[in-house]
Protein backbone atom coordinates (compact mmCIF):
# COMPACT_ATOMS: atom_id res chain seq x y z
CA UNK A 1 0.00 0.00 0.00
CA UNK A 2 1.10 3.44 -1.15
CA UNK A 3 1.99 6.00 1.55
CA UNK A 4 -0.20 9.08 1.52
CA UNK A 5 1.62 12.23 0.38
CA UNK A 6 2.39 14.96 1.67
CA UNK A 7 4.29 18.71 2.01
CA UNK A 8 6.40 20.14 4.18
CA UNK A 9 6.52 24.28 2.89
CA UNK A 10 9.59 25.07 5.04
CA UNK A 11 12.71 23.71 6.50
CA UNK A 12 12.36 22.31 9.61
CA UNK A 13 14.54 19.84 11.99
CA UNK A 14 16.22 16.71 10.16
CA UNK A 15 14.87 14.58 12.59
CA UNK A 16 11.22 15.79 12.29
CA UNK A 17 11.48 15.58 8.94
CA UNK A 18 12.98 12.06 9.16
CA UNK A 19 9.95 10.60 11.28
CA UNK A 20 7.82 11.97 9.18
CA UNK A 21 8.99 10.06 5.74
CA UNK A 22 8.55 6.64 8.12
CA UNK A 23 4.79 7.42 7.35
CA UNK A 24 4.04 9.69 4.51
CA UNK A 25 5.72 10.20 0.90
CA UNK A 26 7.28 13.74 1.48
CA UNK A 27 8.42 16.18 -0.57
CA UNK A 28 9.80 18.81 1.77
CA UNK A 29 11.70 22.38 0.83
CA UNK A 30 14.73 22.59 2.94
CA UNK A 31 15.84 25.02 1.18
CA UNK A 32 13.66 27.22 3.05
CA UNK A 33 11.77 29.00 0.13
CA UNK A 34 9.58 31.39 0.52
CA UNK A 35 6.80 30.03 -2.48
CA UNK A 36 4.24 32.14 -4.04
CA UNK A 37 1.00 31.15 -3.54
CA UNK A 38 0.24 29.89 -6.82
CA UNK A 39 3.94 27.95 -6.48
CA UNK A 40 2.17 26.93 -3.09
CA UNK A 41 -0.65 25.88 -4.75
CA UNK A 42 1.36 23.61 -7.67
CA UNK A 43 3.58 21.72 -5.19
CA UNK A 44 0.73 20.78 -2.95
CA UNK A 45 -1.09 18.96 -5.77
CA UNK A 46 -2.12 15.27 -5.17
CA UNK A 47 -0.60 15.99 -1.02
CA UNK A 48 -3.17 14.80 1.39
CA UNK A 49 -1.50 17.06 4.21
CA UNK A 50 0.95 19.87 4.40
CA UNK A 51 3.12 21.21 7.23
CA UNK A 52 3.37 24.95 7.09
CA UNK A 53 4.33 28.11 8.81
CA UNK A 54 3.25 31.41 9.06
CA UNK A 55 4.41 32.40 5.51
CA UNK A 56 2.21 30.04 3.57
CA UNK A 57 -1.66 31.35 3.08
CA UNK A 58 -4.34 28.51 3.02
CA UNK A 59 -7.25 30.72 1.04
CA UNK A 60 -10.04 29.83 -1.10
CA UNK A 61 -8.09 29.59 -3.75
CA UNK A 62 -5.81 27.44 -3.17
CA UNK A 63 -7.96 24.99 -1.62
CA UNK A 64 -10.23 24.67 -4.53
CA UNK A 65 -7.30 24.22 -6.59
CA UNK A 66 -6.36 21.18 -4.80
CA UNK A 67 -9.57 19.23 -3.26
CA UNK A 68 -7.78 16.41 -2.43
CA UNK A 69 -6.44 18.34 0.54
CA UNK A 70 -7.16 16.87 3.62
CA UNK A 71 -4.95 18.43 6.67
CA UNK A 72 -2.79 21.42 7.12
CA UNK A 73 -0.78 21.63 10.52
CA UNK A 74 0.47 25.15 11.07
CA UNK A 75 3.91 24.96 13.44
CA UNK A 76 3.13 27.88 14.83
CA UNK A 77 0.50 28.85 17.94
CA UNK A 78 -0.89 32.25 15.66
CA UNK A 79 -3.20 30.88 12.22
CA UNK A 80 -4.17 33.95 10.83
CA UNK A 81 -2.26 32.45 8.06
CA UNK A 82 -5.31 30.47 7.70
CA UNK A 83 -9.30 30.88 6.15
CA UNK A 84 -10.42 28.73 8.48
CA UNK A 85 -14.22 28.82 7.43
CA UNK A 86 -12.75 28.21 4.08
CA UNK A 87 -10.84 24.89 5.43
CA UNK A 88 -14.32 24.08 6.74
CA UNK A 89 -16.24 24.63 3.73
CA UNK A 90 -13.76 22.38 1.88
CA UNK A 91 -13.43 19.47 4.56
CA UNK A 92 -9.63 20.35 5.24
CA UNK A 93 -8.90 20.45 8.84
CA UNK A 94 -6.47 22.95 10.57
CA UNK A 95 -4.27 22.66 13.45
CA UNK A 96 -2.07 24.42 15.04
CA UNK A 97 0.57 24.24 18.53
CA UNK A 98 -0.65 25.76 21.71
CA UNK A 99 1.33 25.01 24.84
CA UNK A 100 4.76 24.10 23.51
CA UNK A 101 5.51 27.10 23.38
CA UNK A 102 3.37 29.46 26.23
CA UNK A 103 6.36 29.81 28.84
CA UNK A 104 9.26 30.25 26.33
CA UNK A 105 7.18 32.76 24.95
CA UNK A 106 6.63 34.76 28.09
CA UNK A 107 10.04 34.80 28.58
CA UNK A 108 10.92 36.72 25.36
CA UNK A 109 7.93 38.40 26.34
CA UNK A 110 9.34 39.95 29.03
CA UNK A 111 12.93 39.72 27.96
CA UNK A 112 11.92 42.39 25.15
CA UNK A 113 9.50 44.13 27.68
CA UNK A 114 12.92 44.72 30.08
CA UNK A 115 15.31 45.48 26.85
CA UNK A 116 12.83 48.19 25.65
CA UNK A 117 12.35 49.84 29.71
CA UNK A 118 16.10 49.71 30.23
CA UNK A 119 16.95 51.06 26.49
CA UNK A 120 18.95 47.92 25.78
CA UNK A 121 19.48 48.62 22.30
CA UNK A 122 20.00 52.66 22.04
CA UNK A 123 23.12 52.07 24.94
CA UNK A 124 24.72 49.28 22.45
CA UNK A 125 24.26 51.24 19.44
CA UNK A 126 26.07 54.22 21.32
CA UNK A 127 28.57 52.12 22.61
CA UNK A 128 29.10 50.33 19.62
CA UNK A 129 29.31 53.81 17.52
CA UNK A 130 32.39 54.74 20.00
CA UNK A 131 30.36 57.50 21.65
CA UNK A 132 30.62 56.24 25.29
CA UNK A 133 33.77 58.66 26.69
CA UNK A 134 32.13 59.36 30.39
CA UNK A 135 29.57 57.95 33.16
CA UNK A 136 27.00 60.97 33.57
CA UNK A 137 24.21 60.32 35.76
CA UNK A 138 20.92 60.44 33.55
CA UNK A 139 22.94 58.42 31.01
CA UNK A 140 20.54 55.39 29.40
CA UNK A 141 18.10 56.25 32.09
CA UNK A 142 15.57 54.01 31.79
CA UNK A 143 11.80 53.48 32.88
CA UNK A 144 11.60 51.31 36.22
CA UNK A 145 10.56 47.31 35.86
CA UNK A 146 10.11 45.93 39.07
CA UNK A 147 6.67 47.54 41.36
CA UNK A 148 5.69 49.48 38.11
CA UNK A 149 2.53 48.47 36.59
CA UNK A 150 1.66 46.20 33.37
CA UNK A 151 -0.96 46.36 31.48
CA UNK A 152 -1.53 42.83 29.47
CA UNK A 153 -4.12 43.01 26.49
CA UNK A 154 -4.80 39.69 25.47
CA UNK A 155 -5.05 37.14 28.28
CA UNK A 156 -4.66 33.98 27.21
CA UNK A 157 -1.69 31.08 28.21
CA UNK A 158 0.87 33.42 26.95
CA UNK A 159 -0.37 36.43 29.05
CA UNK A 160 -0.74 34.42 31.92
CA UNK A 161 3.01 33.39 31.77
CA UNK A 162 3.41 36.97 31.67
CA UNK A 163 1.38 37.85 34.46
CA UNK A 164 2.99 35.40 36.72
CA UNK A 165 6.47 36.75 35.84
CA UNK A 166 5.48 40.31 36.15
CA UNK A 167 3.81 39.99 39.56
CA UNK A 168 5.44 37.30 41.38
CA UNK A 169 8.89 37.67 40.03
CA UNK A 170 8.85 41.41 39.36
CA UNK A 171 6.43 42.27 42.42
CA UNK A 172 4.46 44.11 39.31
CA UNK A 173 1.11 45.52 39.42
CA UNK A 174 -0.95 43.85 37.09
CA UNK A 175 -4.04 44.40 34.98
CA UNK A 176 -5.64 43.45 32.01
CA UNK A 177 -7.90 43.20 29.39
CA UNK A 178 -9.34 40.19 27.27
CA UNK A 179 -12.71 39.90 25.68
CA UNK A 180 -13.98 37.94 28.65
CA UNK A 181 -12.76 37.90 31.88
CA UNK A 182 -10.81 35.56 33.42
CA UNK A 183 -12.13 33.02 36.38
CA UNK A 184 -11.42 33.91 40.26
CA UNK A 185 -9.12 31.25 40.60
CA UNK A 186 -7.00 32.21 37.49
CA UNK A 187 -7.02 35.91 38.06
CA UNK A 188 -5.69 35.42 41.92
CA UNK A 189 -3.09 33.04 40.69
CA UNK A 190 -1.72 35.75 38.16
CA UNK A 191 -2.19 38.51 40.30
CA UNK A 192 -4.56 40.34 38.13
CA UNK A 193 -6.90 42.86 38.02
CA UNK A 194 -9.40 43.02 35.00
CA UNK A 195 -9.67 46.27 33.51
CA UNK A 196 -11.32 48.18 30.79
CA UNK A 197 -9.14 48.82 27.98
CA UNK A 198 -9.07 52.58 28.80
CA UNK A 199 -8.62 52.08 31.38
CA UNK A 200 -5.76 49.90 31.15
CA UNK A 201 -3.72 52.44 28.41
CA UNK A 202 -3.88 55.63 30.45
CA UNK A 203 -2.72 53.39 33.50
CA UNK A 204 0.31 51.02 32.63
CA UNK A 205 3.97 52.29 32.72
CA UNK A 206 3.81 49.12 30.43
CA UNK A 207 1.92 47.39 28.06
CA UNK A 208 1.82 44.42 26.78
CA UNK A 209 0.30 42.71 23.35
CA UNK A 210 -0.77 38.96 23.44
CA UNK A 211 -3.70 39.03 21.48
CA UNK A 212 -4.64 36.81 18.59
CA UNK A 213 -4.77 38.54 15.13
CA UNK A 214 -8.37 39.18 13.65
CA UNK A 215 -10.27 41.51 11.51
CA UNK A 216 -11.71 42.71 15.15
CA UNK A 217 -8.05 42.65 16.57
CA UNK A 218 -6.49 44.62 13.70
CA UNK A 219 -4.78 48.06 14.93
CA UNK A 220 -5.97 47.52 18.39
CA UNK A 221 -3.24 49.96 19.22
CA UNK A 222 -3.53 53.02 16.79
CA UNK A 223 -2.95 56.26 17.00
CA UNK A 224 -5.97 56.87 19.16
CA UNK A 225 -4.70 54.10 21.94
CA UNK A 226 -1.41 55.30 21.88
CA UNK A 227 -2.32 58.74 22.56
CA UNK A 228 -4.37 57.45 25.97
CA UNK A 229 -0.91 56.19 27.06
CA UNK A 230 1.52 57.91 29.24
CA UNK A 231 4.64 59.46 27.91
CA UNK A 232 6.63 57.44 30.00
CA UNK A 233 5.04 54.23 29.23
CA UNK A 234 6.73 51.73 26.84
CA UNK A 235 4.58 49.23 24.49
CA UNK A 236 5.69 45.56 23.66
CA UNK A 237 3.94 43.69 21.05
CA UNK A 238 4.76 39.90 20.78
CA UNK A 239 1.57 38.99 19.32
CA UNK A 240 1.12 39.64 15.82
CA UNK A 241 1.78 42.02 13.10
CA UNK A 242 -1.58 44.15 12.59
CA UNK A 243 -2.41 44.68 16.00
CA UNK A 244 -0.39 47.65 15.83
CA UNK A 245 -0.51 50.31 13.06
CA UNK A 246 3.19 50.11 13.00
CA UNK A 247 3.25 53.55 11.23
CA UNK A 248 1.16 55.61 13.95
CA UNK A 249 3.89 54.00 16.31
CA UNK A 250 6.38 55.58 14.53
CA UNK A 251 5.10 58.52 14.75
CA UNK A 252 4.38 58.12 18.51
CA UNK A 253 8.15 56.92 19.42
CA UNK A 254 9.47 59.68 17.23
CA UNK A 255 7.70 62.49 18.76
CA UNK A 256 7.59 60.63 22.25
CA UNK A 257 4.24 60.41 22.65
CA UNK A 258 5.44 57.44 24.67
CA UNK A 259 9.02 56.69 25.96
CA UNK A 260 9.83 53.56 23.87
CA UNK A 261 8.88 50.62 21.98
CA UNK A 262 9.68 46.62 21.81
CA UNK A 263 8.71 45.33 18.48
CA UNK A 264 8.98 41.34 17.51
CA UNK A 265 6.15 41.26 14.83
CA UNK A 266 5.27 43.29 11.66
CA UNK A 267 2.76 44.36 9.81
CA UNK A 268 3.98 42.83 6.30
CA UNK A 269 6.62 41.20 7.94
CA UNK A 270 9.55 40.25 6.64
CA UNK A 271 9.35 43.92 5.58
CA UNK A 272 9.31 46.41 8.26
CA UNK A 273 7.84 50.14 8.19
CA UNK A 274 10.86 51.80 7.34
CA UNK A 275 10.36 54.64 9.62
CA UNK A 276 10.39 52.10 12.66
CA UNK A 277 14.27 51.93 11.42
CA UNK A 278 14.82 55.53 12.21
CA UNK A 279 13.69 55.85 14.95
CA UNK A 280 16.28 55.00 18.70
CA UNK A 281 13.52 54.64 21.12
CA UNK A 282 12.53 51.22 19.96
CA UNK A 283 13.62 47.74 20.34
CA UNK A 284 12.67 45.48 16.76
CA UNK A 285 13.50 42.10 16.68
CA UNK A 286 12.77 39.36 13.69
CA UNK A 287 9.43 37.51 14.94
CA UNK A 288 11.63 35.23 17.27
CA UNK A 289 9.48 35.01 20.88
CA UNK A 290 9.35 31.00 20.53
CA UNK A 291 13.13 31.03 19.46
CA UNK A 292 14.50 28.54 21.56
CA UNK A 293 16.02 25.42 20.11
CA UNK A 294 13.74 23.02 22.46
CA UNK A 295 10.37 25.16 22.31
CA UNK A 296 11.20 24.93 18.02
CA UNK A 297 11.85 21.09 18.08
CA UNK A 298 8.10 20.74 19.85
CA UNK A 299 6.64 22.66 17.97
CA UNK A 300 7.76 21.42 14.47
CA UNK A 301 6.96 17.92 16.01
CA UNK A 302 3.64 18.52 17.47
CA UNK A 303 3.03 19.39 13.88
CA UNK A 304 4.26 16.45 12.51
CA UNK A 305 2.15 14.54 14.82
CA UNK A 306 -1.18 16.35 14.18
CA UNK A 307 -0.14 15.11 10.14
CA UNK A 308 0.33 11.05 11.46
CA UNK A 309 -2.73 11.30 13.87
CA UNK A 310 -5.17 12.88 11.41
CA UNK A 311 -3.77 10.95 8.34
CA UNK A 312 -3.65 7.15 9.99
CA UNK A 313 -6.38 7.49 12.73
CA UNK A 314 -8.68 10.13 11.63
CA UNK A 315 -8.08 12.36 14.89
CA UNK A 316 -5.69 15.15 15.16
CA UNK A 317 -3.93 16.74 18.30
CA UNK A 318 -5.04 20.11 18.61
CA UNK A 319 -7.66 20.78 15.91
CA UNK A 320 -9.12 24.40 15.02
CA UNK A 321 -12.31 23.44 13.86
CA UNK A 322 -14.58 20.81 13.77
CA UNK A 323 -15.25 18.57 10.41
CA UNK A 324 -18.52 16.84 9.83
CA UNK A 325 -18.57 13.38 10.19
CA UNK A 326 -14.48 13.53 11.43
CA UNK A 327 -13.45 12.90 15.09
CA UNK A 328 -11.45 15.60 15.33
Amino acid sequence: MSKPSILVARAIFPEVLQSLAQVFDVESNQTDEVWSPAELSRRLQGKAGALTTGSERIDAALLQANPQLRIVANMAVGFNNFDVPAMTAAGVLATNTPDVLTETTADFGFALLMATARRVTESEHYLRAGLWKKWSYDMFAGAEVHGSTIGIIGMGRIGQGIARRAAHGFGMNVMYHNRSRLSAELETECKARYVSKQELLQTADHVMLVVPYSAESHHTIGAAELAQMKPTATLVNIARGGIVDDAALAQALAARQIAAAGIDVFEGEPSVHPDLLKVPNVVLTPHIASATIQTRKAMAQLAADNLVAYLTRGQALTPLNSLPGSAA
